[in-house]
């Protein structure tokens, strides 16, 4: 199949199509030597592969990962793909809801609590957590712990819930101060490190030293982990924050 012809199969652009060749993600089995691309019915396949994974929110490059790997086998994708859509069919299904019960509630026609309000939200979350990282995280704390710690997080109020996205973005400002000067002993890494307890402290259901250590070698182990930290903060800021909780655990 030709990339025109793949085009109108697929509604994916020639653009879009040329560029995935380019990073690798979909090459064509083979170029004619006028250099046209000519696709066949795996590479097809894996096409439908990489858009059912765009359609769940996957990056490109966790994509390619993905197809790429050895173990990779398209019936079992298919049904961990099936499972995941059902998920957000559920969470759009809860927004729905949401939105109808808002709407009652400023027609008088019911009393919604605003903890209510923000449920389908919290819930989307610890989805999301547990889609990213819940079987490292179960892996190293155990069951009981996470349950108990995504309990704490269901149960937060509004004002719990506004509190904890404002201390982020604290932790983010003294992280960035923090990390000009390099110092992972200074006042201001302290601060960085404190906030970052007291905004674990709104899920944990128990801090130690022990586990807030612990949790920093995963943010540096973990290419996802390190990328939200780098990516909000500035390039090396996940190893200066490990560094900076190390120092922190350690007087506690």
């Amino acid at each position: 199949m030709l990339i025109n012809e793949l085009v109108k199969l697929s509604g994916v652009s020639a653009r879009t199509l040329r560029y995935y060749d380019e990073i690798g993600l979909l090459r064509p089995s083979a170029v004619a030597e006028n250099g046209y691309r000519q696709y066949s019915q795996e590479d097809i396949d894996r096409l439908q592969q990489i858009l059912l994974y765009r359609e769940l929110d996957f990056k490109l490059e966790e994509i390619k990962k993905l197809l790429d790997h050895p173990d990779y086998e398209v019936k079992e994708a298919l049904k961990k793909q099936s499972e995941l859509l059902q998920k957000k069919r559920r969470y759009i299904d809860d927004l729905l809801i949401t939105i109808e019960q808002t709407i009652q509630t400023m027609e008088g026609e019911l009393k919604m609590t605003n903890e209510q309000k923000f449920e389908v939200f919290k819930n989307n979350l610890i989805e999301e957590n547990e889609k990213s990282y819940g079987q490292e995280i179960r892996d190293k704390y155990g069951e009981a712990q996470v349950e108990a710690s995504n309990k704490k997080f269901r149960d937060m109020t509004e004002e719990q819930y506004n509190a904890m996205q404002q201390l982020e973005h604290q932790l983010f400002e003294r992280l960035k101060e923090a990390l000009v000067s390099g110092d992972v002993t200074s006042d201001v890494a302290m601060e960085a490190a404190e906030l970052h307890k007291r905004w674990l402290s709104f899920s944990w259901a128990k801090y130690t030293p022990e586990a807030h250590r612990g949790l920093a070698q995963m943010y540096v182990s973990d290419e996802r982990f390190t990328a939200y930290y780098d990516e909000r903060v500035g390039p090396g800021a996940t190893q200066f924050l490990h560094d900076v909780i190390a120092v922190y655990a350690a007087d506690k």
